[in-house]
């Protein structure tokens, strides 16, 4: 065999060895019993078709990757922001290995998040006992200040009560009655990530702060509330903290996952690295008010925040892009009375250079977008600023409401203006959309490289090249420390776009003595 010891090859090179491509032919004439190349050919060029896109937007009951995730796993990042938290998931011992992989091919870095392991007897039966057991050894082994419990789908079938549960398992003894345990009902079958989140979040609020509000006054401690919702870019965080700073600020960032999702490398493990202080989330209440980063995700904590709290949360955007990066230091500004410091204002400035310096290779560039809601209202906003076009704007876990507000907002511009918006659909619908009516680009995770990879198999002039921004990111290192948000967040989307673009320039530019005319050397 090619595999030698002194020249070890990766996979990729290794099966194009001869003895390897002779091996999958035997395997596939003799044992798949597969049809012919034509027919797949065939085949693969009628899904590229409008007919069968109306075929494959008629389905209704089959999902077909469906650009989110599940509940339990935005309810562990939730978890993890705050300080010494220990994630535990009340379910099977299969879906808290598909949290914490999911979030580690994501972040490159081990993730603490615990399970009950239930199985079968506990389906029947109920998982109070997993609880019970599971409560004591996370305590005993991992020593956590606080434990906070989410649901997976099996759990929530059998109707398992986290609220008894817990209770229970403090009253017998299993875990000291003073450990702090919130909660949440995250059922996988409804819902998405963004919604875990959410529902986590109001968790924490409502252990901390629900029964300790006699003596709290609002904007006794001249602090802003800050709450993210699902935030996966660790550089977005540090932007936030960075813009408050600058302006002198006091506020509370409620949820930071960045120092433990991020630590280094230097011989030392940090389980429990960062995270808010509990104290500020029991001091939140008093605070101003609370501002909501995303909040088309964020409706049971807004409701929480406004009904509890007695805050009056500011209608604002996800700070993304230009003009609503302003918008919020302005509200900033406005609400603690600070001024938006020359520092800033420079920052803004170097933005605008950079959008005028790149518009002409940007404007009329087109693009398809999916993701989540307020990520995807920030970004196709951005990109009406750029004078980008968008075709397809698919967002499987968007609401009524979102879809209304994103349709005024593509109304506000001509560039925007004839997009489609998909809700509830999922990438294999997405597939389908940019074959029919072809992007320049699509922006997208991880997951769309498969359909770059289909549209480059129908011939070269069809390919639709991925640019990379969302989540997941896994077959790229180091993007989760880069940023979207703020004046900072939107340089680096900007850098990102145009020079894809300007790759893609080269590329279909390269042929010598036929396109290379415009194999420029400066752009």
């Amino acid at each position: 065999m090619s595999q030698q010891v002194d020249d070890i090859k990766p996979g990729y090179p290794l099966f194009e060895q001869p003895e390897y491509k002779d091996m999958m032919a035997r395997k596939r004439s003799d044992h798949e019993e597969g049809v012919s190349d034509e027919k797949i050919k065939e085949v693969f060029e009628w899904t590229t078709t409008q007919e069968y896109q109306d075929l494959n937007f008629s389905r209704k009951t089959l999902t077909v990757d469906p650009a989110k995730a599940c509940q339990p796993l935005g309810s562990v990042l939730c978890a993890l922001g705050f300080e010494k938290t220990l994630p535990y998931v009340h379910g099977s011992q299969g879906c808290v290995a598909y949290f914490r992989t999911y979030f580690n091919r994501h972040f490159k870095e081990p993730v603490a998040c615990v399970s009950d392991s239930m199985t079968e007897d506990a389906a029947v039966f109920g998982g109070q006992k997993n609880m019970f057991d599971g409560l004591q050894n996370s305590l005993a082994l991992y020593k956590p200040e606080v434990i906070a419990v989410s649901t997976t789908c099996m759990a929530e079938v059998i109707g398992d009560d986290l609220n008894a549960f817990i209770g229970n398992a403090k009253e017998e003894g299993y875990i000291p009655k003073e450990l702090p345990t919130p909660f949440a009902h995250t059922p996988s079958f409804v819902g998405s990530h963004v919604t875990g989140w959410d529902g986590m979040f109001e968790g924490f609020a409502r252990y901390f702060t629900l029964n300790k509000m006699d003596d709290k006054t609002v904007g006794s401690n001249g602090k802003i509330n800050l709450i993210p919702g699902f935030e996966t870019y660790l550089g977005n965080y540090r932007v936030i903290h960075k813009m408050m700073q600058q302006m002198g600020v006091d506020y509370s960032l409620l949820s930071d996952p960045s120092e433990v999702l991020d630590t280094p490398a230097d011989g030392e493990y940090r389980m429990y690295a960062g995270g808010t202080p509990l104290s500020e989330l029991e001091d939140a209440p008093n605070a101003i008010t609370t501002v909501l980063l995303q909040p088309d995700q964020l409706t049971k904590t807004k409701k929480f925040v406004e009904g509890t709290w007695k805050h009056e949360v500011p209608a604002l955007q996800i700070p993304m892009g230009l003009d609503w990066t302003d918008e919020f230091l302005i509200k900033i500004a406005e609400l603690t009375g600070k001024e938006i410091p020359e520092s800033l204002a420079t920052e803004r400035g170097r933005l605008v250079d950079m959008m005028t310096d790149s518009h002409t290779w940007l404007h009329g560039v087109s693009f398809s977008i999916y993701g989540d809601p307020d990520y995807l209202m920030g970004l196709t906003k951005f990109l009406q600023e750029l004078g980008c076009e968008v075709k397809h704007i698919l967002c499987n876990n968007g609401a009524k409401r979102w879809r209304k507000k994103m349709e005024a907002l593509i109304a506000e511009s001509p560039s925007t203006a004839n997009a489609e918006i998909h809700v509830g659909k999922d990438l294999w619908h997405f597939r389908s959309l940019v074959f029919t009516n072809k992007p320049d680009f699509m922006i997208g995770n991880s997951y769309a490289k498969f359909i770059q990879r289909d549209t480059k198999a129908k011939g070269e002039e069809f390919e639709v090249p991925l640019i990379r921004l969302g989540f997941p990111i896994f077959d790229r290192h180091h993007l989760h420390r880069n940023t979207t948000l703020g004046y900072e967040g939107s340089m680096y989307m900007l850098t990102t776009l145009v020079n894809e673009v300007l790759a893609k320039l080269d590329q279909d530019t390269s042929d010598m003595g036929k396109t290379d005319y415009g194999f420029d050397l400066v752009r």
